[in-house]
């Protein structure tokens, strides 16, 4: 099979999963659905096999997956997933439509034109923007992606997003199984492995819109990874391509 995947990590998405996956498949690029879903008690999953049963083309899948694993587990779960079943373009979008499902069009697009090897979709170049977020945690973000470009050197405006396109060679060459984060920290590990490795990177803007419906899974402890976590990303980078 060839064509695009949008992986979206679900754990108690009930309210967003079944608009998330009709917005993506309504798209004038042809994209198919992963729903990876952490065993989500308010029955995510069940919503998503009852999209199943209604999609004769076969756009929509689900991987289940035992218990709430995390972010960055799930999407190296998603991306091994793709490429067992043959896809050329894997991205990464949220559940909750703070990701516009619009957009991936122009990622598609970015991908290929031969423009990247990686597309972000970003808050912090010239066009993108953030709604719905209050002045402090504006800051903390944009303050927290100037701490990533100074610690790795790495030229992406907006390194902690979690919206992202690859080429399938990109997931090939990056040692999946040696990502070790799961929160914002996975997002610049995968990005400062793809630059080490010398793969072309391009943001386009995006409008960032904060959830709606649902509960945010931000934590203390996934803050804190991702500040010492970049630490420890750049010390294994001097060393050659990451990790």
């Amino acid at each position: 099979m060839s064509g695009s995947l949008v992986i979206i990590p679900t754990f108690n998405e009930r309210e967003n999963v079944a608009k998330i996956i009709d917005a993506v498949l309504s798209q004038p690029t042809a994209f198919h659905v992963l729903i990876v879903d952490d065993s989500s008690p308010d029955g995510t999953a069940d919503i998503v096999k009852q999209k199943m049963e209604e999609d004769s083309q076969n756009c929509i899948h689900l991987l289940s997956r035992a218990g709430k694993q995390g972010l960055g587990t799930a999407y190296i779960a998603g991306f091994k997933w793709g490429l067992e079943h043959g896809y050329d373009f894997l991205f990464e979008m949220d559940a909750d439509f703070s990701h516009s499902p619009a957009d991936l069009n122009r990622m598609q697009k970015t991908l290929n034109n031969e423009l990247a090897d990686v597309v972000v979709g970003s808050r912090y170049v010239a066009g993108g923007n953030v709604e719905n977020w209050p002045r402090d945690r504006i800051m903390l973000s944009y303050g927290a992606s100037l701490y990533v470009r100074m610690i790795t050197w790495m030229p992406v405006k907006d390194p902690t997003a979690g919206f992202v396109g690859y080429k399938r060679a990109v997931l090939q060459d990056i040692p999946l199984d040696k990502i070790r984060f799961v929160g914002y920290a996975f997002q610049i590990e995968m990005k400062y492995a793809a630059h080490t490795r010398g793969f072309r990177i391009s943001e386009i803007p995006i409008t960032f819109v904060d959830r709606v419906e649902g509960v945010s899974k931000m934590s203390s402890g996934i803050i804190h990874e991702a500040i010492f976590g970049v630490l420890k990303i750049r010390m294994k980078g001097l060393l050659g391509p990451y990790p």
